[in-house]
């Protein structure tokens, strides 16, 4: 509990020091030299896509994001037909499009591996940096399997993956979490409507980890929380101030970006209980600041900390969050995928050959 408070303590200063800036920056570890550096990014960067791609662009269900990804990539000014100008390779490879043909595992992850070898046996690029500079794509949980006949790419690419997880293959520093989007949404974004949030913490889902299991026994009962392990209406995002985001048998981030879409938890804040996991672009939005987090072990204490959090600084930073949540097509300055862009961007400064 002492941990839990501390945190808290934390996370009440820095947002009671956070003052009014210019919109947005509240969010950011250090927002200027995010600006300055986003902006050396549009102006620089320069990614090479090997031909011949199999490209899923579906823009609904739980690939949505990989789709997005692909479209908004062809459409931006990142993409060079000079390999000489890049600074990173895209290996075009769609394990969703595959599934969707109706391969098998094993035959999805033949083409993967045959495709990634035609690669680095028809291209000099590959071998000068044993694929550092190279990134590829991958929603959901499909992409462990499909890329499992191509240990090198795993190991030497930047992976760009929504199950972000240690548990799995992801690597910190060198992989970027991508946040699955369940696009279209079904209904509009939340907003400044903090006056209709009554319930003080909501989840719904099935208990199929310890976390859930002790969310479940602790707060199923408890007049102020919504916390059922049966299906609960979409508006219950728009009457709750925190949506819990715990860990199941897997951790993806629908259900964080859907909190965010709708405003829950300030009008976009919620509590995140999961350990060993990479947030999407951690390395620039102050999580802290909008969010609510504690690791798995306090799960008991959690009304405690929903009582004690900050909700309306929360909620007002939250709602500029959403902006970096969302995709469009063409996309738009600061969204969804300028976001990956600009993680993709911080790892090739850092990549040594």
């Amino acid at each position: 509990m002492a941990r839990v408070l501390a945190a808290l303590a934390f996370a009440i200063a820095v947002a009671s020091n956070a003052g009014v800036a210019e919109l947005g920056t509240e969010i950011f570890h250090v927002a200027d030299v995010f600006q300055e550096d986003y902006e050396q990014m549009e102006q620089q960067l320069k990614v090479f896509v090997y031909p011949d791609p199999v490209v899923y662009t579906k823009l609904a269900g739980k690939y949505a994001s990989e789709g997005y990804f692909f479209r908004n990539l062809m459409e931006s000014r990142f993409v060079t037909t000079d390999p000489e100008e890049a600074q990173l390779f895209f290996v075009p490879i769609s394990c969703a499009r595959l599934k969707e043909e109706g391969l098998d595992h094993d035959e999805i992850s033949d083409n993967v591996a045959s495709f990634v070898e035609s690669v680095i046996a028809k291209f000099p690029y590959w071998n000068r940096t044993m694929g550092a500079d190279h990134f590829f794509v991958t929603c959901h949980e499909i992409g462990t399997r499909a890329t499992s006949k191509v240990a090198h790419l795993v190991k030497n690419s930047i992976r760009v993956v929504c199950a972000s997880s240690y548990s799995g293959p992801f690597i910190p520093h060198k992989d970027v979490a991508l946040p699955q989007i369940l696009q279209p949404f079904p209904s509009p974004r939340g907003g400044d409507d903090t006056e209709k949030r009554e319930t003080l913490g909501f989840w719904a889902g099935p208990a199929n980890s310890k976390t859930r299991i002790l969310l479940t026994k602790t707060w199923q009962e408890d007049s102020d929380m919504v916390i059922s392990t049966k299906h609960v209406g979409m508006q219950q995002f728009y009457r709750s101030k925190f949506c819990i985001c715990p860990s199941g048998t897997r951790v993806s981030t629908a259900r964080i970006v859907e909190s965010i879409h709708f405003g829950c938890v300030p009008g976009k804040s919620y509590l995140i209980l999961s350990d060993h996991y990479d947030l999407p672009f951690n390395d620039v939005l102050d999580w802290r600041k909008f969010a609510v987090i504690l690791p798995e072990q306090d799960a008991g204490t959690l009304k405690d900390a929903l009582e004690l959090a900050p909700y309306a600084t929360l909620h007002r930073n939250l709602l500029q969050a959403q902006a970096h949540f969302e995709w469009h097509s063409p996309p738009i300055k600061y969204d969804t995928f300028h976001m990956v862009m600009y993680e993709l961007w911080l790892r090739h400064s850092t990549i040594r050959y």
